[in-house]
């Protein structure tokens, strides 16, 4: 038996269209972003999916609603968020130009999830 998972991101923010980092933020999708969402649904409502996975941010549920809640059912898991920044959530993403300092150095006051280990440094 294979697994076969198809990966999609959400639609574009107004945070992204404003060159912010959102993180842990829900963002808010842009017109765009909507139209990125809608247009996808149609782009591949000829597979058939298992299941569909989507974080609980905003901007994400938005878009899975988007483009495939009129079909499935959405499922939101936490786990699947995007990267917390800590204190850059909703800052420029200058930061992100120096994303390998952050490897093994946590984002600054970077919150971590309930139940899990923070990564050793």
């Amino acid at each position: 038996m294979s697994v076969h998972i198809t990966y999609f991101v959400h639609g574009t923010t107004f945070d992204d269209e404003e060159d912010r980092a959102t993180g842990w933020l829900p963002g808010e999708l842009s017109p765009t972003g909507r139209k990125q969402a809608n247009d996808l649904g149609k782009q591949v409502k000829h597979i058939k999916f298992d299941a569909i996975f989507s974080s609980d941010l905003k901007r994400a549920v938005e878009s899975a609603e988007i483009g495939f809640g009129y079909q499935y059912h959405i499922i939101q898991d936490k786990r699947l968020r995007e990267c917390n920044y800590g204190d850059f959530n909703g800052q420029p993403d200058t930061f992100k130009a120096n994303l390998a300092d952050y490897f093994t150095t946590p984002f600054p006051r970077r919150r971590k999830l309930p139940g899990r280990r923070a990564p050793h440094p």
